[in-house]
């Protein structure tokens, strides 16, 4: 959740309600997404030819969102530890985290319930609007950093749910944006919200830092650098996290989304 932001195709009589179901769908008012117009569809003729609306919602980007990351230099000195942007920083858990959550001051962490609750609720409602049957809970799990406070993690399983997590986890990225944002908008404040299905996070996680390590050992046999693919903040996080205390490499983010990537180099 390239990076796509998330988006919902709706089908109507007409273009209007097509918005408004979409709206409704989503919980939000319409200054909150972009509308496209994929098909206004027709009234035909004697009632022959009738043919539905179709319109896209798609969310606007959150206006923190917009500021660019800082990117990093080839000729850039190794620091003393990874120089990041703000989606990259290992401060931050490694998980997919509302942008406006990541400029936030610290605070003291209060376990709320009330959060628990919207958090799981409106994965349900989602889940039901796609006509997904699961079971859903909503637990607190422990940040990456302890001056970080613990985000909420809603677990989804059931049986064949691979169509919740889709290709690169796109479908699985895009319900927790959505996520993110209802329950954000129903707390009144900034969110961390993760959203799992059946634990595919945690089995991608374990898959990113064994891929971290074994391309460190590389960098350091061979004395090159070693570029990875491109991936999300999140997982490009977990790079930088597996690999901040190895004293023979060190890690930066480099390009632009949605392209960015790591680089791993010897010292």
């Amino acid at each position: 959740m390239s990076e796509k932001r998330a988006s919902l195709e709706v089908i109507a009589p007409s273009v209007d309600e097509a918005i408004a179901k979409g709206l409704a769908d989503l919980g939000l008012t319409e200054d909150a997404v972009e509308v496209e117009v994929l098909d206004s569809g027709s009234r035909g003729l004697f009632g022959l030819g009738f043919r539905q609306a179709r319109v896209r919602l798609t969310l606007k980007a959150p206006e923190v969102s917009a500021a660019p990351e800082a990117l990093v230099g080839e000729t850039t000195p190794p620091p003393m530890e990874a120089e990041f942007s703000t989606m990259d920083r290992v401060a931050e858990p490694a998980v997919a985290v509302s942008p406006s959550e990541s400029v936030s001051p610290v605070r003291r962490f209060e376990r709320d319930e009330a959060l628990l609750q919207v958090s799981r609720e409106t994965v349900e409602e989602l889940l039901a609007k796609m006509s997904v049957r699961a079971s859903v809970t909503a637990n607190y799990v422990q940040a990456e950093d302890e001056n970080d406070n613990p985000p909420v993690q809603v677990d989804v399983h059931g049986d064949d749910l691979s169509i919740l997590i889709g290709p690169k986890a796109e479908t699985l990225n895009a319900l927790q944006y959505i996520t993110n944002l209802i329950v954000a908008k129903e707390m009144g404040r900034a969110v961390q919200v993760i959203v799992d299905v059946e634990g595919y996070r945690a089995r991608r996680a374990q898959q990113i830092r064994q891929l971290a390590r074994r391309m460190a050992e590389q960098a350091v046999r061979t004395g090159r650098r070693q570029v990875l693919e491109p991936m999300p903040a999140n997982e490009r996080r977990l790079v930088h996290i597996e690999l901040r205390n190895n004293p023979l490499v060190y890690t930066e983010s480099i390009g632009d989304e949605p392209r960015r990537k790591v680089t791993i180099i010897p010292k």
